[in-house]
């Protein structure tokens, strides 16, 4: 049967008319808290701001999507001190310093939470302006789903930082 050779997008274009695009389907859109923690355990400073999906990332959703997915799942997320403004075509942040694997990802409904957390001496005596959250361990591989800057933070040694990033479909 001709629909089984076809792919999600084209299914989705076939099902709203051709020109349709996986956005107006699939509309995706994230927000992030960024917040450091004194070796205290009290806040001390924080950031929330909204992200951008990008392309690579909406790509991933529609593999997901998939019977026999292609990519592995987001399990990654990463911090760096580029500055420029995300753009839908990334696929790396501007200048990554450091990627650990999620805490959690949680999804309820249409909702997916994914929580990355930073120890004291990981990551430290950096101006993070960026996070990302990717599917492979690797830093600058391609696979990102979303990205996010910020004003400046900083993390010293002693201190903690957690970033809670939910992206949300519909």
């Amino acid at each position: 049967m001709i629909q089984d050779k076809l792919g999600l997008s084209d299914e989705i274009s076939i099902s709203l008319g051709r020109g349709a695009e996986i956005e107006d389907v699939l509309p995706i859109r994230g927000h992030v808290l960024v917040e450091v923690f004194g070796p205290d355990g009290e806040l001390k400073d924080f950031r929330e701001t909204d992200n951008l999906v990008v392309t690579a990332g909406k790509n991933h959703v529609a593999d997901q999507l998939s019977s026999a997915p292609g990519q592995a799942a987001m399990g990654w997320m990463a911090l760096g001190t580029g500055v420029t403004a995300p753009a839908l075509g990334d696929t790396l942040l501007g200048a990554e310093i450091d990627r650990n694997a999620l805490t959690s990802r949680t999804d309820v409904t249409n909702v997916v939470t994914y929580v990355g957390d930073w120890a004291a001496g990981d990551a430290t005596n950096s101006a993070i302006t960026e996070a990302g959250i990717f599917n492979i361990s690797t830093p600058n591989t391609i696979t990102m789903l979303a990205r996010a800057t910020f004003t400046l933070i900083n993390k010293g040694a002693l201190d903690t930082l957690k970033i809670t990033w939910t992206v949300t479909h519909g």
